[in-house]
């Protein structure tokens, strides 16, 4: 929150005014109190709209509608005057942060608390829609979180249900990816009640997934995906609630429920008066507390001093660091109820001993053709960061802040600058794919922020001159020796054939060009490759042709389709040697394709097995992280997730030793998250990268450094990297095998020959 200015009243309706919440083209926000000190969000539209007589027409019917809706889900007004010369609106103010905000840090909800939510918001609804009105905006945004329950707020472009909307033919009324079809259409002044539940739909899948149902980008794409794809549903587990939600996202306004009938059909408990926040996740919770708490110490407030040559006293000062942040945009026909949102400047949040909020940064696809891995390495993230916070004596609160490249590395350029302008981000963790990753590495390595990616398997990425990059994972090259091993240290195998699919791109040519390499380096078998062209769906002939060349043994290097394909072709075959597919056919689409012809097929994989994969956890610890995935997510940990836990440890582990360092000699946290330290406290990097800055956060070139130096044992693997490359040192592997219809975990796969 921003002090007030020259030109700012110091009273608005009763109300003394405490600080601007933020502003627009068309108004300003305050925070006031009442007499009876009550706090207050109250807009003000600015001298030069107030005379606009269509202006203060739309403004008039915001207030009004507002005024009409009457339930203890949707913000009330408390007071307004939209005659006098300075038209202004109060709300109750909510300390709660948005829906949006939850989602952007702590992640997915779980589905009580969506269920919770989504009756709750239809109670809200309802309300609207029996006083004559539709909301038309109903987003994340706009619903804010307390111990007791959501609030609905912004009426700014509601209006009753049969009146002819102020706006011009064809405009798009509402927030592209959470408005209905009728609205995608330009039809905003047909939109009925039926739309508001669509929207409500939205929401509640963006609750359950993380993202909205329709994806993002571009406002056209995403009009043309609202009215003409299907929802994307993927992650929501629970059978009523996914047919619940794909009632209210039909694209027939005729056939989705009511508001009302939405209440009644969700048998989900609301929260008592106790107003415990049981309903939330203790994430979440902990969140709302932390500012309710805030606005229940708030020191007395001395009179408001309305001149900017006067530097507030002490108090209120202490005050106007806990309400920063909390600003909405204004702009014309914009309800403004306004809410804390986001960190204090100072990072006084008293989350910590020491005060101090950082954030680590997830970068990765969660739209595109890598989204379970991506959306997998984000719950290992969140984890990682749960299990630091919740430690008594760090020295700092973490944060989480995901960013979503969709697989394109267009967009990962502008997800990694946004990064690289974001100072609190101590380190990133992605990208998800090998491309997004190779076009994101400049910003990173300019900016000298950390990267750790688990999942883009590159054999070599261009030299970089902050080295700032780290592959924790193995790469193609080292993921073969294993391949090798497993595959033709046996006596009854002496040649094997190496099928490289295109259609798997660069991924499936250096993993079967590495395995065509190692195998006279590791052995003394032969090889006989054969690369297929993108796009080939008949493999008879080449595995004909392997077959034909007395190979014992087969290697297939590509994507699930055409592992399938492959599979189904050896099987019409007497070929009864060992099979092994690349990991990135280890997907459900290779079971369901493949059928019993994928039975026996093995893999050796990257990530390991943390009681998600094949349910049975099978390294050490990986009882206890599964065991907590299931608690916070409502699901068994998927492939990856470990993976992007351990690094995100890692971090917190090498971050923890510098501010330790720097404040008292010393090293990190006592009862840390990480199994081992390297108690290192290197420095490098230029100076303004590597001097920490005035709260005590590590310079980004000293954590390059330390990261580089250290050594973490973690659930998959010990991690420690080379120093010219910065890749991972060892080729620590996992080995899985297709048995009856799923992926059973073997244990470490073969370690390669010294």
């Amino acid at each position: 929150m921003d002090a007030l200015r020259p030109g700012d009243p110091a009273r608005i309706g009763g109300h003394r005014l405490l600080g601007r919440l933020g502003a627009g083209g068309m108004g300003v926000v305050y925070l006031g109190r009442t007499e009876a000190g009550a706090l207050a969000a109250i807009k003000v539209i600015l001298p030069e709209y107030a005379g606009d007589e269509d202006f203060r027409t739309r403004f008039r019917r915001e207030a009004e509608a507002a005024r009409r809706v009457d339930s203890p889900w949707a913000v009330a007004v408390t007071g307004a005057d939209t005659e006098s010369e300075t038209p202004w609106l109060a709300t109750e103010f909510v300390p709660g942060p948005t829906l949006s905000e939850v989602v952007a840090r702590c992640g997915p909800l779980p589905t009580r608390s969506v269920h919770v939510l989504g009756r709750l918001l239809s109670r809200a609804l309802t309300a609207v829609h029996g006083a004559g009105l539709v909301h038309r905006d109903v987003k994340p945004g706009n619903v804010l979180l307390t111990a007791d329950g959501p609030r609905l707020i912004d009426f700014g472009i509601a209006r009753a249900a049969e009146a002819t909307a102020l706006t011009a033919t064809g405009l798009v009324v509402g927030t592209p990816g959470f408005l209905p079809p009728e609205q995608a259409t330009g039809a905003g002044a047909g939109a009925g009640p039926e739309g508001d539940v669509f929207s409500l739909g939205c929401l509640l899948a963006y609750a359950a997934t993380g993202r909205p149902p329709f994806g993002s980008g571009a406002v056209d794409a995403l009009l043309y995906r609202t009215v003409h794809d299907e929802p994307d549903l993927a992650g929501v587990d629970d059978p009523a609630l996914r047919a619940l939600l794909g009632e209210c996202l039909t694209k027939d306004p005729a056939a989705r429920p009511a508001a009302a009938d939405l209440d009644t059909r969700i048998a989900e408990d609301v929260p008592g008066d106790g107003a415990s926040a049981d309903w939330l996740p203790e994430d979440v919770a902990r969140m709302i507390a932390e500012r309710s708490a805030a606005m229940l110490a708030l020191p007395d407030i001395e009179a408001t001093v309305n001149t900017s040559a006067t530097t507030p006293a002490p108090a209120r000062r202490r005050f106007l660091a806990l309400a920063a942040g909390g600003a909405v945009a204004l702009g014309a026909g914009t309800f403004a109820a306004v809410r804390l949102i986001g960190d204090e400047p100072d990072g006084r949040s008293g989350a910590s001993p020491a005060g101090r909020r950082w954030v680590i940064g997830v970068h990765g696809d969660l739209t595109g053709a890598q989204k379970a891995a991506g959306r997998a390495q984000e719950r290992g993230v969140r984890l990682a960061v749960d299990r630091f916070n919740s430690l008594t004596d760090k020295p700092f609160t973490l944060a989480v802040k995901v960013l979503d490249d969709g697989g394109d590395p267009a967009r990962s350029v502008r997800v990694a600058e946004e990064f690289a302008r974001d100072r609190d981000v101590l380190a990133v963790i992605g990208p998800t794919g090998d491309a997004a990753t190779g076009a994101a590495l400049p910003a990173y390595d300019e900016a000298v922020l950390p990267l750790l990616t688990v999942s883009s398997l590159q054999i070599s990425y261009p030299a970089r001159v902050n080295a700032a990059f780290f592959q924790a994972s193995p790469s193609y090259a080292a993921l073969s020796m294993p391949i090798v091993n497993r595959l033709l240290l046996r006596p009854d195998v002496e040649r094997l054939g190496v099928l490289i699919d295109r259609s798997g791109g660069q991924a499936a040519y250096q993993a079967g060009y590495a395995t065509n390499l190692m195998t006279p380096s590791l052995t003394t078998g032969t090889t006989h490759p054969r690369v297929v062209p993108a796009g080939t769906t008949d493999l008879g002939p080449v595995i004909a042709d392997l077959l034909g060349h007395r190979s014992d043994a087969l290697f297939y290097a590509g994507d699930a389709a055409g592992g399938a394909r492959a599979a189904r072709a050896l099987a019409a075959t007497p070929f009864k040697g060992p099979s092994m597919a690349q990991h990135t056919v280890m997907r459900p689409e290779f079971l369901e394709r493949a059928g019993e012809t994928a039975e026996g097929w093995e893999f050796v994989a990257p990530f390991t097995d943390a009681g998600g994969v094949s349910g049975e956890p099978g390294v050490p610890g990986a009882a206890d992280f599964a065991a907590a995935h299931r608690k916070r997510f409502g699901a068994a940990p998927a492939a990856w997730s470990a993976e992007a836990y351990d690094v995100t440890g890692l971090v917190a582990q090498e971050v923890a030793a510098l501010v330790g360092s720097a404040t008292k000699g010393g090293a990190g946290p006592t009862g840390s998250p990480t199994a081992t330290s390297s108690g290192s406290t290197p420095s490098g990097g230029t100076p303004s990268a590597g001097t920490p800055s005035a709260d005590g956060r590590p310079g980004r070139a000293a954590l390059v450094a330390a990261i580089a130096a250290s050594r973490y044992k973690g659930i998959s693997r010990t991690y420690a990297f080379d120093e010219e490359r910065q890749q991972l040192v060892g080729q620590d592997a996992h080995l899985y095998r297709a048995e009856g219809g799923r992926y059973r975990y073997l244990g470490p796969a073969p370690k390669p020959k010294s």
